[in-house]
């Protein structure tokens, strides 16, 4: 007698199709569950929302919040011109999962709130909100980060001001398309870039003429890169009879009507694909003065700061998502007989990848520090806060791509497949870099700030010298810093700021971090006992002590 295919499986009945040696679901997770994260924290005066934090790290680590992320990139937003009578309408359309985040997100304080918050640390606490809450999925941090920005921008003009600041720092989610003081709450975008110069934002063409009601002008040109369009507001560049200016534009006008803001297209992005970027074209399009006509590039660069921090913000949650992933995969995958995570090489990636991602959040953390104290007044936090964001951005967020695709291959084949989630991680990594100056702009304008705020120079300096005697490596690359200093040109420009970034960091880790990891970023990063790839730590380095540290729950 013949068998049949069933019994033949046996009582399995689809034997050839058990799962054995698989990863089970990283969710649901503590994204806040990172010692590097919450101690910087406190240590930047924000140890008051500590409690918040956590059960954001909660919400953005569970399976509800990471299909969100999923269900908003895999469905992504369309644009609608014109209405079924062939009326223009210029929307653009949502999953309810792009909602649903964006709703998480300024209802935690992740856009404007901090402005409207008198504790100090309000902006750190807002930091560490996107450290965790970036563990769901980066294309919603553009408006919030936007909404965020044009606060200090918008001060400029305090009639302008009074008028939208209580609905930006609004913690309502209200996405409907009408009069913005009608509404519970509003995002603001930004379009600075035109297709003839990018970051040469002088090159603008787009033109503004004054009407007959003083403040109030009309625009006509057309915007290269403007995100997001379906926001309220927008701030923008524009090329007004006294030179560069910069404008608010409202979509819906106070009348009820709807302001001249064709949507001509989409950006086809490489990642960040939950978000819709576009080419918006103005034609009589009504718009506000903010500041001085002539110095829309002084208006408008206090927006930049802050979108220049929250892209070191955004890069760092990026790491550390994908470090987690990562450990994840490597506790519960074997191979040649043991698991992954103990495996002598892959314990050295993932210590190498941990000390990468700590250094950022460290920094990240620093930085919201300095913003929040440089906005209460302190003229030392602010000269800190010019030259090191600037720095940071550089580095932190050009470390991305190759931390993401590090981390990525621990998976192997399986991290290269769209259901882990890793593909989007490496996609959108190289976002950060580019967005708000690439990195030659981030480059040269540290340089800039060197040659013309002589403060800045000797804030970082002075925050360097608090770890003084620590790290004799440490102490070296000082001294080769301020050599560096005096031998700065264009030319060299990446390479000096590569090394203010690198020093930076590992002064931060000196004074804050355990010993293992001050001294294995040290020995690395600044000592040379280092390869061209992560996992190419020396043996000397406390991998243990590193890894445990690192992954939620401890290393094991």
């Amino acid at each position: 007698m013949v068998s049949t295919p069933d019994e033949q499986q046996g009582h399995g009945g689809s034997a050839t199709h058990d799962v054995t040696n698989q990863a089970p679901p990283l969710t649901p997770y503590d994204a806040s569950d990172d010692t590097a994260l919450l101690e910087g924290l406190r240590r930047e005066g924000a140890g008051w929302a500590e409690e918040d934090l956590r059960r954001l790290g909660r919400q953005a680590g569970s399976a509800q919040a990471q299909e969100w992320a999923d269900l908003a990139n895999r469905h992504e937003p369309e644009l609608r011109t014109h209405d079924r009578y062939g009326n223009r309408v210029d929307e653009v359309e949502f999953h309810p999962s792009w909602h649903h985040l964006m709703r998480t997100a300024i209802a935690e304080g992740l856009a404007a709130s901090p402005w409207a918050d008198d504790r100090p640390g309000a902006h750190v606490v807002r930091s560490a909100g996107g450290l965790v809450w970036g563990h769901t999925e980066a294309g919603h941090g553009c408006p919030t980060s936007m909404t965020y920005a044009a606060v200090p921008a918008l001060r400029r003009q305090p009639e302008l001001a009074k008028l939208y600041e209580p609905l930006l720092t609004s913690r309502e989610y209200d996405p409907a398309l009408r009069e913005p003081t009608e509404k519970r709450g509003l995002l603001a975008g930004m379009g600075m870039t035109e297709k003839q110069g990018g970051s040469d934002v002088r090159t603008n063409t787009t033109a503004a003429t004054p009407t007959a009601e003083p403040g109030v002008y009309t625009l006509r040109g057309h915007k290269w890169f403007t995100s997001a369009p379906m926001c309220d507001v927008f701030l923008v560049l524009v090329q007004a009879p006294g030179g560069l200016s910069c404008f608010l534009v409202p979509r819906v006008l106070p009348d009820g009507t709807r302001n001249t803001f064709r949507i001509q297209r989409l950006k086809d992005k490489l990642g960040n694909r939950s978000n819709a970027s576009s080419e918006p074209e103005f034609d009589g399009t009504v718009a506000w003065l903010v500041g001085p006509e002539g110095q829309g590039v002084k208006t408008i660069i206090e927006m930049v700061n802050c979108t220049r921090l929250d892209c070191v913000m955004m890069s760092a949650a990026l790491m550390r998502k994908s470090l987690v992933e990562a450990g994840h995969h490597a506790r519960h995958r074997s191979a040649f007989g043991a698991r992954l995570v103990d495996q002598p090489l892959m314990r050295n990636v993932l210590a190498d990848l941990a000390l990468e991602s700590e250094a950022a959040t460290t920094l990240t953390l620093r930085l919201a520090g300095a913003a929040d104290r440089a906005i209460r007044g302190d003229e030392g936090e602010a000269a800190f806060r010019r030259i090191a964001t600037a720095v940071g951005k550089y580095w932190v967020t050009k470390r991305g791509p190759a931390f993401t695709a590090e981390a990525l291959e621990c998976l192997g084949g399986n991290g290269y497949v769209e259901d882990s989630g890793m593909p989007r991680h490496y996609r959108e990594a190289p976002l950060l870099s580019i967005w708000e100056g690439s990195g030659n702009v981030n480059a040269l304008d540290v340089l800039r700030a060197l040659s013309r705020e002589p403060g800045a120079a000797e804030a970082l300096f002075g925050e360097l010298a608090l770890a003084r005697g620590a790290d004799a490596r440490l102490d070296a690359a000082v001294t080769r810093l301020g050599t560096g200093l005096s031998e700065a040109s264009p030319t060299t420009a990446r390479r000096l700021v590569e090394q203010m970034a690198l020093t930076l960091q590992a002064s931060l880790l000196v004074r804050h971090a355990p010993p293992a990891v001050a001294d294995a970023f040290c020995a690395t990063r600044l000592g040379g006992d280092w390869g061209h790839a992560f996992g190419t730590l020396p043996e000397s380095a406390g991998l243990d002590a590193i890894v445990e540290r690192a992954l939620p729950g401890g290393g094991g």
